[in-house]
C-alpha cells in the first residue's frame, strides 16, 4: 500500500511520518494545488467569507497550475518528496531494528497529496497498532506545516466514527530541531561543503568563508499570533553555528515571500546582493527548514538564488544538500522514536495547544484564558486573516504566485 513503508512485521508499534506531499507528475499539479489552498490553516479567510474557501482554491489552482508545472518540469517533472520520505521511513525502521532491537511498522501521511494522512490512519487501524509515534518531518514547528497536519489528526481522532480505535495510545514529537544528533548531521553536511573549497579557489577568492542559512518564510502575522517557528529557527541556526569552524561567518535569511503583507526578514533575495556588495566570494547556502530535496531547494535555491548570487558577484557558490538519507540523521530519528516511546506522552491536542495552532475559541474550552487576552488574540487573528485575503486578491489580480510559501 502507498502509505505503508518498511518491512512486514507483526509489531503493534507504529510510527507515522507527516509531510507536505507533492505532485509526482505534471498531471497531479492542479489537484495538489487545490488541496493546498482549500486548507483553512494555509488560507485563513475571515468567518464571513469562509464559504468561499473552495471556490478561491479552485480559481488559484487553475490559474497557477501552468506556471507550477513549468517549475516542476525544470527539476525533472515532479516532486521527489514522496521518494525521499519513503526512503527515510524505511531506513529509520531498519535503524530501530539494528540499533534498538525494536520492530515497528512505519506509515507515511502526506497533507496535500498521495499517500494522504487519512489513508495512513486507515492502515494503522487495520494493522491493529496499539502505540503510535507521530513524527512530523519538519524540524521546527509552524502552524502552517506541522500544525496543519496535527489539526487534521485531531479532527480524525475526535470523530465519533474515527477509524482509529480509542484504545490506541499516541504521542507527538512537535519539533526536534534542538536535538544534538540533528544539529550534528546538518553541521557535518555543511563542513563537507566548506572543505570542498580548494586551495586554488581560496587563493583566488580570499580565505573568508560564509554560510547562509535560508529558512522557509512565513508571514510575520503568523509569528505575531504565537507561531514559535521564528524563535526555533533562530535557536537552531545558533546551535549549528557553534559546531562550525570559528573562521566561518554565519548569516540567516528567509526565502519565498510573496504578496503585499510583511514576511519574516531578512529576505534571502535581499541578503544575497548585500553579501555580494560586501565582497563575499565563498558562500555555502543551507536549506535549514527542509529534510529532503524538493522544489524550494532544487529550483528556487539551485536555479533562482544561484543566478542571483552570481549576478551579485558571489563567485564560489556551494549548496549544502538537505538531510535526505544522511546516516547520522537516520540514526538520530530512530533514537528519537525510542525516546518518545519511553517518555510521557504528548497528545495531538496538547501539541496543538502548546504551539498555538488551535484558535482561541478552541483553546478556551481546554484551558482557562484571560478574557482580555482572548479579545486581543481574536483581533490579531482577524488582522492576519485580512492580510492573507489581500495577498489572495493580489495573486488573482496580478498572477504573482503564493506557491513558494508552501514549497511549490
Amino acid at each position: 500500500s502507498g502509505a505503508t513503508s518498511g518491512a512486514t512485521t507483526d509489531s503493534k508499534i507504529g510510527v507515522l511520518f507527516l509531510n507536505l506531499g507533492g505532485p509526482e507528475k505534471s498531471t497531479d499539479v492542479e489537484g495538489f494545488l487545490y488541496n493546498l489552498f482549500a486548507d483553512p490553516d494555509i488560507i485563513r479567510l475571515p468567518p464571513f467569507i469562509s464559504g468561499l474557501q473552495k471556490p478561491i482554491a479552485l480559481a488559484i489552482s487553475k490559474r497557477r497550475a501552468p506556471k507550477s508545472r513549468e517549475a516542476y518540469n525544470s527539476i525533472g517533472g515532479g516532486s521527489p518528496i514522496v521518494k525521499y520520505t519513503t526512503e527515510q521511513a524505511n531506513l529509520i525502521s531498519q535503524a530501530l531494528a539494528s540499533n534498538h532491537n525494536l520492530a515497528v511498522k512505519t506509515y507515511i501521511g502526506m497533507r496535500y497529496w498521495f499517500p494522504f494522512t487519512e489513508q495512513a490512519l486507515a492502515e494503522i487501524a487495520e494493522d491493529g497498532i496499539q502505540s503510535l509515534v507521530i513524527l512530523p518531518l519538519y524540524p521546527q514547528f509552524s502552524v502552517s506545516t506541522s500544525g496543519s497536519s496535527l489539526r487534521l489528526l485531531q479532527e480524525e481522532f475526535s470523530k465519533e466514527e474515527s477509524v482509529v480505535p480509542k484504545s490506541m495510545k499516541h504521542t507527538v514529537v512537535a519539533s526536534w530541531y534542538d536535538r544534538p544528533g540533528y544539529v550534528s548531521s546538518v553541521a557535518g553536511l555543511i563542513k563537507q561543503e566548506l572543505e570542498s573549497f580548494t586551495e586554488e579557489e581560496l587563493e583566488k577568492f580570499g580565505p573568508e568563508k560564509h554560510v547562509l542559512f535560508s529558512a522557509h518564510g512565513v508571514p510575520q502575522s503568523y509569528i505575531d499570533n504565537g507561531d514559535p517557528y521564528q524563535a526555533q529557527i533562530q535557536d537552531c541556526v545558533e546551535r549549528i553555528g557553534k559546531s562550525l569552524p570559528e573562521d566561518v561567518t554565519v548569516h540567516l535569511s528567509y526565502q519565498s515571500r510573496v504578496g503585499p503583507i510583511e514576511w519574516l526578514r531578512p529576505y534571502t533575495d535581499d541578503v544575497l546582493p548585500e553579501l555580494g556588495e560586501q565582497g563575499v566570494k565563498n558562500l555555502v547556502v543551507v536549506p535549514i527548514s527542509f529534510v529532503s530535496e524538493h522544489i524550494e531547494t532544487l529550483e528556487e535555491i539551485d536555479i533562482e538564488y544561484r543566478e542571483l548570487a552570481e549576478e551579485s558577484g558571489i563567485e564560489n557558490w556551494r549548496r549544502c544538500p538537505a538531510l535526505n538519507t544522511d546516516q547520522t540523521f537516520i540514526n538520530d530519528m530512530a533514537d528519537l522514536v525510542v525516546e518518545s516511546l519511553e517518555s510521557p506522552t504528548l497528545t495531538v491536542t496538547e501539541a496543538c495547544v502548546n504551539n498555538n495552532c488551535i484558535d482561541v475559541k478552541e483553546i478556551s474550552q481546554l484551558i482557562d484564558v484571560d478574557k482580555e487576552a482572548k479579545v486581543a488574540e481574536r483581533m490579531n487573528g482577524r488582522f492576519a486573516m485580512l492580510g492573507i485575503v489581500s495577498t489572495l486578491l493580489v495573486e488573482l489580480a496580478s498572477g504573482k504566485s503564493l506557491l513558494h510559501m508552501f514549497g511549490l
